[in-house]
């Protein structure tokens, strides 16, 4: 480690005087450092013996802190690279975003990967959510969603085919394919629920089939109030923090 990360790990140093345990000590200190973003998403933490030595701690105490927070997604361990810092989204659920532009307020790096673009006749449910005929068309989306090249999400939106009726033409982000036709989304209805993953989803994301995950249907409206986006996005609950603040 460099000077600066030396100095940056001591800051860490737990309190032997403390009643609490050296490694909840430590934990604790690490993860605040993350959710405060004092280290940056991706970022190797140096090994066991390099950190007890520079926080004057035992190598059981380095790993049971370590072990915790990769049990609490915080950290992530690449077998024969190391650990290194989880990028999380935080959400905050009273600011209308799309993935890319809270992806690049916290300083991550969004993507998308294509899985299909395509234009079907309407279901019933898109028909009552989005107001359609019964003989409507509609243009489904289908895509990954990365953080730093890591997939955090599957996102399958649907919006009536007349306001998209080219699929191929939409890029890497949807919502400013949409400013750009004066079709901006202006609010939106989302509903949590907790689901398992399928086989498919849990296959494109790298997870076990039936994990947990977090299910956010969305209903978007245009400024004139009219409901064009119905999409459901399928999240990894090990990297996403949803947050709501609340006032008297």
């Amino acid at each position: 480690m460099n000077t600066t990360s030396e100095d940056r790990w001591r800051d860490l140093r737990p309190d032997p005087d403390s009643d609490t345990p050296l490694y909840l000590q430590l934990a604790r200190k690490l993860g605040n450092a993350i959710h405060d973003n004092r280290w940056n998403a991706g970022e190797a933490l140096p090994s066991e013996r390099v950190l007890s030595e520079a926080l004057g701690v035992s190598r059981i105490t380095s790993r049971k802190a370590i072990a915790l927070l990769v049990e609490q997604g915080l950290i992530r361990r690449t077998q024969g690279a190391g650990s290194f810092i989880t990028p999380r989204y935080e959400d905050p659920l009273s600011r209308l975003s799309s993935f890319s532009e809270m992806l690049r307020r916290r300083g991550f790096t969004p993507g998308s990967k294509w899985l299909s673009r395509v234009i079907e006749p309407a279901n019933r449910d898109e028909v009552i959510q989005l107001g359609l005929s019964p003989a409507a068309a509609v243009t489904r989306l289908r895509r990954l969603r990365t953080a730093d090249g890591i997939v955090m999400a599957v996102e399958n939106s649907t919006f009536p085919a007349a306001l998209i009726p080219d699929p191929q033409a939409v890029g890497d982000s949807l919502y400013s394919f949409l400013e750009q036709r004066n079709l901006s989304i202006v609010r939106a209805l989302q509903h949590f629920r907790a689901v398992n993953a399928s086989d498919e989803i849990a296959e494109q994301m790298g997870i076990a089939p039936h994990d947990a995950l977090l299910l956010i249907t969305r209903v978007g409206y245009t400024a004139d109030q009219r409901p064009i986006e119905l999409t459901d996005t399928y999240c990894r609950n090990d990297y996403y923090d949803f947050v709501a603040e609340l006032r008297k």
